[in-house]
């Protein structure tokens, strides 16, 4: 596996369990309070959850055909998702 791939697949991976955590999270908020907004939020994770890992095996499966020159481009926005789920997490907590 080239390490752009690897790189590409660790950060969708991070994503994930940061989802899965969020996911865990908000099941408990709607097993307590029945309210729309935690049921809501799910969804979103799960599609969120989704979409990594379809990516992060689009990059285990498909590495041959992604250009190098789109690297920064495809990482930027795999941290920048990473960052806002990372803040996300962090007030969902407090």
């Amino acid at each position: 596996m080239e390490s752009t791939s690897l790189v590409l697949s660790i950060v969708s991976i991070a994503n994930m369990g940061i989802l899965g955590i969020l996911i865990v999270i908000f099941g408990k908020m709607y097993g307590k309070t029945r309210a729309q907004l935690p049921l809501g939020m799910i969804v979103v994770a799960a599609m969120l959850f989704l979409h990594n890992v379809i990516g992060a095996l689009a990059y285990f499966s498909m590495e041959d055909i992604f250009s190098h020159e789109i690297f920064p481009y495809m990482l930027g926005v795999g941290i920048a998702e990473l960052a806002g789920l990372l803040i996300f997490l962090k007030i969902t907590l407090d």
